[in-house]
């Protein structure tokens, strides 16, 4: 007699997660693509020590991109897309994976996967002050903030290149996380991270 296993949920019941694959052993247990008809947590966390690691990282990205960050004199300028509201950042974030799928023919959520393996940092540089010097010294980078980091980095080079253009941000995010994903110098996050990787080795 076979037993009968339960079905796994399939992410917006589109994409399944359950062959992701995760290279890097550091970031595996902090990197949660966990299968979900609805990606949203209503900003309910863990309050234990690394809650952040319970939120799917779709949603990261969607949060992510309701605040881009600032970049030079960009920050003074509101985009109409970037309203705080999460059925419209999530709509973006669906799209760009729809554009990934496309372009790639490759399930989207393992694409994503490894464009932040590709584009997160191993090391960066911290300042240290000793008696009233300071200078620069290399510090292993922690497997949250090297998540955290990769995130930021596409949000930001998708808002970079759709600003003013005529590209809109979903078609720049697809763009951003094809490039981390091949490991283009194209890509804003893997240039990032070589120049911060530099820097550190620099440091040592």
């Amino acid at each position: 007699m076979t037993e009968n296993k339960p079905a796994m949920f399939k992410l917006f019941d589109m994409y399944d997660v359950s062959a992701i694959e995760i290279k890097d052993n550091a970031l595996k247990p902090y990197m949660n693509f966990g299968g979900k008809l609805l990606v949203k947590s209503y900003g309910r966390r863990n309050t234990q020590l690394l809650g952040n690691t319970k939120v799917n990282l779709i949603e990261r990205i969607a949060n992510r991109l309701q605040v881009p960050g600032h970049v030079g004199k960009k920050h003074k300028y509101i985009t109409s897309w970037s309203s705080g509201h999460y059925n419209k950042t999530m709509k973006i974030v669906m799209r760009a994976l729809a554009i990934i799928e496309k372009q790639t023919g490759k399930n989207p959520i393992q694409v994503v996967s490894t464009a932040i393996e590709n584009g997160s940092p191993k090391d960066e540089i911290t300042v240290i002050e000793q008696g009233g010097a300071r200078y620069p010294q290399a510090v292993d980078t922690s497997p949250i903030r090297r998540i955290n980091l990769a995130v930021r980095w596409f949000i930001v080079g998708a808002y970079g290149k759709s600003f003013g253009k005529k590209k809109k941000i979903a078609e720049t995010l697809a763009a951003e996380i094809i490039n981390a994903y091949n490991g283009s110098m194209d890509s804003y996050a893997v240039s990032k991270r070589n120049e911060t990787e530099k820097q550190a080795d620099s440091a040592r």
